[in-house]
């Protein structure tokens, strides 16, 4: 029975040989030195060429397409919200004080010119011209009876200067007859004066009661009716009978900015667009502006009249004003991918004249997408470097490759 634990003998364990042991060392440092020279080798070569390049570069000038800045349109299209307004509008008010006695036209009503709208019942306002009338005729007998004392005067006077050349009358007594002739001849202007006053009273009066009868002041639609037959009503604003609007033109009042607000012009064309009438715009034209600016909004309000015979356009839409307003300068349009934007603010690259880089700062207008347009900086004869890129320094020397 064997002495091992195991039940059975093991094998003698492999001996590594001399000549085998050296093969693997070989082959690890084959497989060493490949791998080594396969990652650094690259690398190596790379940032070799890369210093070649970097010096290479630093003595060679730039290759720079260029063009010339076109000049744009000074014209500007523009939406603007807008609000449609008639074109008159007033609110009615009694004149004189009284009672409705009866109306005859209603809220949507369309009216001409001096229509009857209603009409008063005012008592006591013809009283007040009774009266007037009666001291009138009081005034005028009043001047029959000063003309008649002024006439007895007269011929008194008359005697008395006989009288008196006759010895037959004292003197005193025809200085008293004078100056009583001149009382009655006052008295004569005094009741004239008088009667004037009276017929000028029964005139206001007279007056006063037309405005009984309450007429349109102009044609239009009633756009609402405040009063009932019977409702007292009283001189003045405190109570509305009617309001009366125009809507043939109707005026859309826009508020235009600053920056276009001087190229606004009377007759310039407008397109009226309300959402409720889709695909079917209104044709007008710009009447009169304020020709100042609200210093809150920094905007002008500017009217546009369309014309609105069939009515379709009510007061107090909405609208939005499509207008084409020229700038009050010149702008210069040049590619988006010319334009700079840094630490240095908006600058393009332009080529002098001895073909250095130049960096001019410009303001930019609008920004068209593919193309900018640009208030100042530019004159439009600049040769223009189509591409901005980092590399673009003042002073730097170029070549220009190509002229778009």
């Amino acid at each position: 029975m064997s002495d091992d634990p195991l039940g059975f003998d093991l094998p003698p364990p492999a001996r590594l040989s001399p000549g085998r042991a050296v093969v693997l060392v070989v082959i690890a440092v084959v497989v060493l030195g490949g791998a080594f020279v396969i990652g650094w080798l690259p690398r190596h070569q790379a940032r070799a060429a890369l210093e070649r390049g970097s010096e290479t570069g630093e003595g060679a000038r730039l290759r720079v397409d260029v063009t010339t800045p076109k000049i744009g349109s000074s014209d500007r299209a523009l939406t603007l919200p807008g609000s449609v307004q008639p074109l008159q509008e007033t609110t009615l008010y009694a004149r004189a004080d009284g009672f409705v006695r009866k109306w005859h036209v209603d809220m949507g009503d369309h009216v001409t010119e001096g229509q009857l709208l209603a009409e008063l019942a005012t008592p006591e306002l013809d009283q007040q011209l009774e009266q007037a009338r009666a001291q009138l005729a009081q005034a005028q007998a009043a001047i029959v009876q000063a003309k008649a004392n002024r006439d007895f005067s007269a011929l008194s006077l008359g005697r008395y200067k006989t009288l008196t050349q006759q010895g037959l009358s004292a003197p005193a007594d025809l200085d008293q007859r004078k100056a009583q002739a001149d009382v009655d001849e006052a008295n004569v202007t005094v009741a004239q004066a008088n009667a004037s006053a009276q017929e000028a009273n029964v005139r206001r009066l007279v007056q006063l009661r037309a405005f009984s009868r309450v007429t349109a002041p102009f044609a239009g639609t009633v756009t609402a009716r405040t009063i009932e037959t019977g409702s007292l009503v009283t001189a003045g604003n405190a109570t509305p009978l009617y309001r009366i609007a125009t809507m043939d033109p109707a005026r859309v009042f826009v508020q235009v900015p600053q920056d276009v607000a001087p190229g606004v012009r009377a007759g310039t064309a407008a397109r009226v667009s309300v959402r409720e009438y889709p695909g079917h715009p209104f044709e007008g034209k710009v009447t009169r502006a304020s020709e100042e600016l609200d210093p809150a909004s920094r905007t002008m309000n500017t009217e546009v009249r369309v014309p609105n015979g069939d009515g379709t356009l009510i007061a107090g839409m909405y609208a939005e004003v499509a207008l084409t307003l020229p700038l009050a300068h010149r702008v210069m349009q040049i590619p988006a991918t010319a334009l700079m934007n840094d630490a240095g603010g908006a600058r393009v690259g332009v080529v002098d004249a001895g073909d250095r880089v130049r960096l001019v700062p410009v303001v930019v207008e609008r920004d068209n997408g593919a193309t900018i347009d640009v208030a100042s900086g530019l004159s439009g004869g600049e040769r223009l470097i189509v591409l901005a890129t980092p590399d673009l320094v003042d002073g730097r020397e170029v070549v220009v490759a190509s002229t778009k």
